[in-house]
């Protein structure tokens, strides 16, 4: 290990960048959040509908479904649309995959009734960690969907069981970093993401060697450093909620 190693942001190998959750920042969502993770930024809106996939229509079961897109100058340089492409890139089709199994994971279906909640992430500003900012503050939103639905009457019981958050680790120069940015992201021997519940459980883990296979107790230190990270997470999930309703 590198003894003279720091961070290009200058932060702690465990410290998180400045995070910011903002519940209600869009007006006419029944959910929002706008997800500031340092200079990655995502807005996510959570829409209510009365229309299930077609495998769940008369099993009095709902849904919670997301999609993911980055703005074209959310990145250094212009993106083209994917609406323009006629097609969504692969990247696409996985981030938002593991955003809508995430929040699935915390949500009793059956509880939810036979209706549909749709989370949306737009990537404003990427840099480095925007799945992981998606899925934080989806769950924020998400919370805003369920809390209009119970103040209508539509549903008698929360159906979202946890908190759910999300946040990448990674292995440089035989250092366990926690919160990568791009800078350090795309340098990593090891990347991860680490998709959390407040009840100490996991959603789910992905990780991957950049250059060499990596041992079992690199895997082990980046949960560590992930649950720590993610315990703030939860706290300030819990208080975007309770300004929203301050």
């Amino acid at each position: 290990m590198n003894k003279n190693f720091s961070r290009p942001s200058g932060r702690q190998d465990d410290e998180l960048r400045k995070i910011t959750l903002t519940a209600g920042y869009a007006r006419h969502a029944e959910g929002s959040c706008l997800a500031q993770f340092g200079n990655t930024h995502v807005l996510c809106t959570a829409s209510l509908g009365d229309r299930v996939p077609p495998f769940l229509r008369n099993t009095g079961k709902g849904w919670v479904t997301a999609e993911y897109g980055m703005l074209p100058r959310a990145t250094h340089q212009r993106t083209n649309r994917e609406a323009a492409a006629g097609k969504q890139s692969g990247r696409t089709q996985e981030i938002q995959r593991l955003i809508g199994r995430s929040l699935r994971a915390i949500t009793d279906l059956n509880a939810l009734g036979e209706r549909q909640i749709k989370i949306d992430c737009d990537v404003l500003q990427a840099d480095g960690g925007t799945r992981t900012a998606a899925i934080t503050g989806a769950w924020v939103a998400l919370m805003g969907a369920v809390e209009t639905l119970i103040s209508i009457d539509a549903i008698t019981k929360n159906p979202i069981q946890a908190q759910c958050a999300a946040i990448s680790c990674g292995i440089i120069q035989q250092h366990a970093l926690l919160d990568l940015d791009y800078d350090e992201d795309s340098t990593a021997e090891v990347d991860a993401n680490f998709v959390l519940t407040d009840h100490d459980t996991i959603v789910e883990i992905q990780a991957s060697a950049e250059v060499d296979p990596f041992p079992p107790s690199q895997l082990n230190e980046m949960l560590t450093l992930a649950q720590k990270g993610a315990k703030k997470l939860f706290a300030q999930q819990r208080t975007a909620l309770a300004m929203l309703k301050s």
